[in-house]
């Protein structure tokens, strides 16, 4: 148990700037089992109101101490097995906590394959090695003098040179392997190295993606994720090679300075020989590889964290609510698929209609619609933004406004990962008669409606909302991805009679067969009545509750509260409040008169602090409130379709789709997005695009620029972004790439 060791407790508090105390508590929850959600939001007390973020800090330095300790534990035996386990080595290696320190300390000790300097020890050289590494004054022979002793044909030592030669090797090793050494070298590297990529040979005049990096430096430093991941992008397709530089002199010197005792003394001659040759070919050449790997997981962490962070908006983007829609998946030859949904997501009916080239059959598509329309009461229409979208969009808003059709809306759809969603396990098990191209339909109706609920259907990595997303550890972003999707469903909350199984499982505490076994339930029992029906599902333990329970809704139920985000451990504490009051529970939801005018502090006790009754308090003014922000829909330009109608000057209104380290794309309705680079995402100084946009945005673009062949859209959003105040005295809005 990590809350156990008061040293790693102290590392980790001064690590998250997270007071000590906070951090015992937080851990001490963590390895009970409790969830990320449930601490956060139902044991503030206990935490000090730390949020999920801190806690999922806290909780991923509890994972790498806790694999540290264990790896100090292999590490200590192998020595110990060795009989080369010392108190002053076992002292180090407990005081260590960093991982790479650790293997620079076990590095002289680890089993490894034969090398110049384990050939020269098996041909008896140590003693030569050692005796001049010590350099001692007192010594009169010289070194070849000594060396002769060694000279042993029959252990492969042929002559003084080759016992030289031997025991040099023998330093160069040591001096690779000196945990101090490695550090200083490793530092300097990090603190003042140089990432330098060129292009490969012989394609020098081919123009590729990878044109900026053909002669391209800049500092370990500060590259940022995007171009570290690019040059290994263009390094891995062979069309860029890079390095590391470093000041190797400045390496050299600081060596020699810490090993050799006199420069004047017969040993400084072959201590530099092998102090050279120890950095060239053994330490430089590892701690490269340290750096190359160490930049690879800061560029991945970097790339992870905007994938995160655009996930996370596209989840939370605005729901149309529980409306009937018609989704259309757009297609010219072989027509549009058209799915009307209900309000629950329930399939009602579908078609196909042919309102484009090659049939333009705008009557037939119509007469469709409308019927449709009329049939099932319908309030909107989604169109998804694929091939097609801009001529259906047309058509639809033309047959709307011809037919005078009033309470409908039509709105372009992102449906990116769609095609994923129609082919998968879990869209045939929802509709497996079905064509792929009407799941599609239904599941750009349903985005609408909710994305959060459609969305968690489909792996997080394949609704392309990140950059090099396929370049990254795969492992690290399938699980910082399903912890963003967990985090959004439980801030949100679930209707537990109409979710999904594949909503159900991100819920705190339950998992894919639990889910499955709710929604079973319910097919087998008819509607939950109560989140305490939820303990006669096999399986389903008071722990699954206890974490569960309040971010489940049950709406219409035998308990108003069992459709708020009050915990039912608390619900003992809200019949207090209404019985003080004079009121029935029921008849203090929504009561914004009585509950503004209560000092809720008198409901303070040993038990129930003041974090859970400001929370309660929020809940009953409104109860099951969602966290989401009102749906807005986008307005295109009906006269703009394709990318050769844009023209400079043009001001349009678009959506933002993704967001990167350099800018954010966004579609403008013409079937290719246009960037609006981080220098033209506000009038002032921003360090991260996310400071000015997020996924899902509506937002209004000024076109600066067209490449119509080679596709490419630059716009402006500054004159739409800041504000006149904003403006006075900012420096340059934007950090320009490094070139050393």
């Amino acid at each position: 148990m990590i809350s156990e060791n008061p040293a790693c407790v102290q590392k980790i508090s001064a690590d998250t700037g997270v007071p000590l105390a906070k951090v015992t508590a937080t851990l001490a929850l963590l390895e009970e089992g409790n969830t990320f959600p449930f601490i956060a939001r139902y044991r503030k007390e206990i935490t000090g109101n730390l949020d999920e973020v801190k806690i999922r800090h806290i909780d991923e330095k509890r994972v790498y101490f806790r694999e540290l300790l264990e790896r100090k534990e292999v590490v200590l035996r192998s020595i110990d097995e060795q009989k080369k386990l010392t108190a002053e080595l076992r002292g180090k290696i407990e005081k260590c906590f960093e991982k790479n320190e650790l293997e620079d300390i076990y590095l002289p000790f680890k089993p490894r394959r034969k090398t110049k300097a384990s050939v020269a020890i098996e041909k008896g050289l140590e003693l030569l090695a050692t005796f001049i590494y010590a350099q001692d004054p007192v010594a009169q022979k010289e070194v070849d003098v000594i060396a002769a002793d060694f000279v042993k044909p029959d252990k492969g030592v042929a002559s003084v040179e080759e016992a030289i030669e031997g025991a040099l090797h023998i330093i160069a090793e040591w001096v690779s392997e000196n945990a101090i050494f490695r550090k200083y070298s490793r530092e300097l590297m990090l603190h003042e190295g140089i990432v330098s990529s060129h292009v490969w040979k012989g394609k020098e005049e081919t123009k590729t993606k990878y044109d900026m990096y053909y002669s391209f430096k800049e500092p370990v430093a500060t590259i940022p994720s995007h171009r570290m991941l690019a040059i290994r992008r263009g390094s891995e397709e062979e069309v860029l090679a890079f390095s590391i530089e470093t000041d190797n002199e400045k390496v050299l010197d600081y060596l020699k300075r810490e090993i050799i005792k006199d420069v004047q003394s017969p040993f400084a001659p072959y201590l530099e020989k092998a102090i050279k040759d120890g950095y060239t070919r053994l330490l430089n050449p590892s701690i490269q590889t340290e750096i190359r790997i160490l930049l690879k997981k800061r560029a991945d962490e970097e790339a992870i964290e905007v994938f995160h962070q655009n996930l996370e908006n596209l989840l939370l983007s605005p729901p149309a609510g529980p409306i009937t829609v018609i989704g259309i998946d757009p297609g010219l030859r072989t027509g549009c698929k058209v799915a009307a949904v209900e309000g629950t997501g329930k399939l009602l009916e579908h078609l196909t209609i042919y309102p484009a080239a090659p049939k333009n059959d705008f009557e037939g598509a119509s007469k469709s619609l409308i019927n449709l329309i009329v049939k099932y009461k319908v309030a909107a229409i989604g169109i998804g933004n694929g091939t097609g979208s801009r001529e259906v969009e047309t058509f639809t808003k033309k047959m709307l406004k011809e037919r005078e059709i009033k309470g409908v809306f039509s709105v372009m759809v992102n449906e990116s990962g769609a095609s994923v969603y129609s082919a998968s396990d879990i869209a045939r098990e929802e509709f497996p008669a079905l064509d792929i191209t009407v799941r599609g339909a239904i599941s750009i109706a349903r985005r609408l409606q909710d994305p959060l609920a459609e969305l968690v259907k489909i792996e997080p990595k394949s609704i392309g909302v990140g950059q090099y997303q396929h370049d990254v550890d795969q492992k690290r972003l399938k699980e910082c991805l399903a912890k963003t999707v967990e985090s959004c469903v439980n801030r949100v909350g679930v209707n537990l009679n109409t979710a999904s199984y594949a909503l159900l499982r991100y819920i705190a505490g339950i998992n894919d067969t639990i889910a499955r076994k709710i929604v079973a339930y319910r097919e087998g029992n008819g509607a939950f009545m109560s989140r305490t029906q939820l303990l006669e599902i096999p399986g389903f333990g008071t722990k699954t509750f206890q974490q569960s329970a309040g971010f489940l809704r049950v709406r219409g139920g035998m308990n108003p509260l069992d459709n708020t985000a009050v915990h039912p451990e608390s619900y003992d504490v809200v019949e207090k409040m209404a019985s003080f009051l004079g009121l029935e529970v029921a008849g203090l939801l929504e009561n914004k008169k009585i509950i503004q005018a209560t000092n809720f502090d008198r409901f303070v006790d040993e038990r129930t602090g003041i974090y859970t009754i400001n929370d309660i308090k929020e809940e009953l003014l409104r109860p099951g409130r969602d966290p989401r922000e009102k749906f807005v829909a986008p307005a295109f330009n009906e006269e703009i379709r394709e990318i050769n109608h844009l023209a400079e000057g043009m001001i349009l209104e678009g959506v933002v789709t993704n967001v990167t380290r350099f800018g954010a794309f966004v579609d403008i309705g013409v079937h290719q997005d246009g960037l609006i680079h981080i220098s033209e995402l506000s009038d002032r100084y921003i360090k991260s695009p996310a400071e000015a946009v997020k996924v899902g945005e509506v937002v209004k673009v000024k076109v600066i620029s067209v490449d119509v062949p080679m596709k490419r859209i630059s716009l402006s959003r500054k004159t739409f972004f800041s504000s006149a105040a904003e403006n006075k005295g900012e420096k340059p809005n934007h950090e320009p790439v490094s070139k050393v």
